[in-house]
């Protein structure tokens, strides 16, 4: 991230490590779990939280969260929602453990997967109270109408897990071929629901309109949906930093650029079958996953969804330079 948001990553940071201190004590467990809470022993909390320390540690772009803030601050909100920024970023990283299970994926941020160090019971269990942990930021910030925050909240939640269902499905059932506009729902789903909520939390938590916090959160959705696009591509093309160039292939992900070369070519699917199939039995090192992205990339597909997903970027980018603290914000991740 730029110089210019070092101040604001700070804080964000410090949030997060406010909710997953290094070592959880009674005064934390009574603030998540009430008084009850003050009855569990140190190693328990510790056997539950330290999962998500190891993973939300590790790094990770943490756009979601300055999103939010800069939103906030542009809407002449100052700081009002560095306490909520957990919510965004919690719940990202607990669908991550869970995808990860899903998938059968090894690694995670250039280490191994959560459920391959700590095992699968717990990764799948410490996941979820991730997600309820995000809750509790709601619950201890000083705001006023919880009951919208929570009601964001949880439409955000149900739709992250619809995209989820519909991604699955997908993988899960080889011989099917969604439509480029189903693809682009369960994106929309799937990844640029959370970019919304963090839009939404941040014009909210400024006081800002329905009808303002409307614009910056369908502006946030479509961005979502560019950067998963982007990442489609990369996956394929130049491989995504902390994890295996390729691996789509093995977990049978149908991203744009490979929907593309099947609608475009629908007499050749039993070939792309065929190959989903021999790297999801060989795994990364299959020579079909080489011969997957040959195919794709002589047949121009990339270039076409990189363009699909610049333009969603630019239609978002169309709305933020409206803000001047927002202006930089998508060139600078993207």
């Amino acid at each position: 991230m730029g110089i210019e948001y070092t101040q604001q990553l700070l804080k964000i940071e410090n949030e997060l490590k406010r909710w997953l201190p290094d070592s959880p004590d009674p005064v934390w467990a009574e603030s998540v779990f009430t008084e009850i809470g003050k009855m569990a022993d140190e190693k328990s909390l510790h056997f539950l939280t330290e999962p998500l320390k190891e993973l939300v540690f590790r790094g990770g772009k943490r756009w979601r969260p300055l999103l939010m803030t800069l939103v906030c601050e542009a809407l002449g909100g100052g700081d009002a929602a560095i306490p909520l920024t957990p919510v965004v970023e919690f719940s990202h990283n607990a669908s991550l453990i869970h995808d990860d299970i899903e998938d059968e994926s090894d690694e995670r941020r250039g280490k191994p997967a959560i459920h391959k160090t700590f095992g699968v019971d717990t990764a799948i269990n410490s996941a979820s109270f991730f997600y309820f942990l995000a809750s509790s930021c709601i619950d201890n910030t000083q705001i006023s109408n919880k009951e919208n925050f929570y009601k964001l909240w949880l439409d955000c939640m149900r739709r992250l897990h619809l995209g989820q269902a519909m991604d699955i499905n997908w993988h899960r059932n080889v011989s099917i071929v969604p439509g480029i506009d189903d693809y682009i729902l369960m994106c929309r789903m799937k990844t640029g629901s959370l970019a919304r909520l963090a839009a939404e939390l941040g014009s909210y938590a400024a006081g800002a309109s329905a009808q303002t916090a409307k614009q910056l959160a369908e502006a946030a959705d479509i961005m979502g949906v560019g950067f998963q696009i982007l990442d489609d591509v990369k996956n394929l093309t130049t491989g995504i930093p902390g994890k295996k160039r390729g691996d789509d292939v093995v977990e049978g992900k149908k991203g744009l650029p490979v929907l593309m070369y099947m609608h475009k070519y629908p007499e050749k699917k039993e070939r792309i079958f065929y190959y989903f199939h021999a790297a999801k039995q060989e795994g990364i090192t299959s020579p079909e996953v080489d011969e997957l992205i040959e195919t794709l990339n002589g047949s121009g597909v990339f270039p076409e969804a990189e363009e699909k997903g610049r333009y969603y970027i630019d239609e978002a980018q169309k709305v933020f330079s409206s803000y001047p603290l927002l202006n930089d914000f998508i060139k600078l991740i993207s």
